[in-house]
């Protein structure tokens, strides 16, 4: 056997490795998995368009369907005065760089699998895929606890009744159980339909975290899978009886009788 075969042999036994901070790394689950998280990957930087001024607090980059129904989404809000403030995009598509530096500076004393219930590790954040981004409200209180404030706000009763209607769906709603916080900011695209532009390669790309720790509010929710109802065989119902048939039966049962009878 050739010196380095079994070197080799390590390397391909060897699971997946997510890399975190600091080198740091966790194995990938069998579903693709790091921590809780999903994989995305990044969208290539030329398949992004900037959205316009006045619609994002900072640069933000969207894939253009994505886009399209967001601009939608935020000049519906700013006409509608239920919302009582502006919606604005905060943070929208995320580099694998960017992502990483997210994940390390959220609670940097904890560890990576704290760390992730807040932030997806790099590789693993919807953000990467150019079809999510975070909303926020202006003017800002100050609120300290952000997710009951988000909550709290018309803009997001706003959002959790209208955002479907624009193709957007809330990835981590209040209680999921795939042990990422409640983000009531965090919505992900998918569009209105699911022959909507785009909306293929996004709900191709979202199907297993969709299928397995389903949206709320959700574009078309997805249903579980239930195996097919047995049906009994239908049989069909006897025909009437025709004069000449009943005649015949009528001959066999005198003939049977007479048998009966001679055999006594």
């Amino acid at each position: 056997m050739h010196p380095r075969l079994p070197a080799l042999f390590l390397l391909a036994a060897a699971p997946a490795q997510a890399q975190l901070c600091d080198r740091a790394s966790v194995p990938v689950s069998s579903d693709g998995r790091a921590l809780g998280h999903f994989p995305y990957g990044e969208a290539p930087v030329g398949d992004l368009v900037a959205l316009p001024a006045g619609t994002a607090i900072g640069a933000c980059r969207l894939r253009p369907e994505a886009a399209d129904d967001l601009k939608r989404l935020l000049a519906a809000a700013a006409g509608d005065p239920a919302v009582q403030g502006r919606l604005y995009a905060l943070s929208c598509h995320r580099s694998l760089a960017q992502q990483q530096a997210t994940f390390c500076r959220t609670r940097q004393s904890a560890s990576g699998a704290d760390r992730a219930i807040s932030a997806a590790p790099p590789g693993h954040s919807e953000h990467s895929s150019g079809f999510a981004l975070d909303f926020t409200v202006r003017p800002a209180d100050g609120c300290p606890d952000a997710e009951a404030c988000m909550a709290a706000k018309p803009a997001f009763r706003w959002l959790a009744a209208n955002a479907p209607r624009f193709g957007f769906e809330m990835s981590f709603p209040a209680g999921n159980k795939q042990n990422v916080k409640w983000e009531p900011w965090h919505w992900r695209w998918v569009g209105t339909s699911a022959a909507a532009p785009g909306a293929a390669r996004a709900r191709f790309l979202f199907a297993k975290a969709r299928t397995a720790f389903p949206a709320n509010p959700a574009v078309d929710p997805v249903l579980p899978t239930v195996a097919a109802p047995h049906f009994m065989p239908i049989v069909a119902p006897p025909r009437p009886e025709t004069k000449k048939q009943r005649k015949e039966r009528e001959r066999r049962e005198r003939r049977e009788r007479r048998r009966v009878q001679d055999r006594k």
